[in-house]
């Protein structure tokens, strides 16, 4: 089992940056593939990006790709979501995630608000 805590949201103004934070527990966090994701209001949640368990392979969405950069540090437990240039259309709460994604390890995730 593996238990998920989402920081590093906020209100940005477009062109701006955030970093955010996926803090595991558990002692098999490195076995894992991760994945971050993201749910705009009234729309599915979607994939953003996702990183294997050595970080070595990385995958990104289209709409995210050149500006969104995933990574981890296994000593930490932590995933983290550079994220640069940010668009009004990237606004939503995002979670981090194993990769493929597993319904009990949903977070409370952090929002992400881009004003225009």
């Amino acid at each position: 089992q593996v238990q998920l805590v989402e920081s590093g949201g906020g209100l940005v103004q477009a062109g701006g940056s955030l970093r955010l934070s996926c803090a595991a527990s558990g002692r098999t966090f490195s076995s894992y593939d991760m994945g971050w994701y993201r749910q705009a209001p009234e729309k599915e949640r979607e994939f953003v990006a996702a990183i294997s368990w050595s970080g070595v392979s990385t995958y990104y969405a289209d709409s995210v790709k050149g500006r969104f950069t995933i990574s981890r540090d296994n000593a930490k437990n932590t995933v983290y979501l550079q994220m640069n240039g940010l668009k009004p259309e990237d606004t939503a709460i995002y979670y981090c995630n194993v990769d493929p994604p597993r319904s009990g390890y949903w977070g409370q995730g952090t929002q992400v608000t881009v004003s225009s």
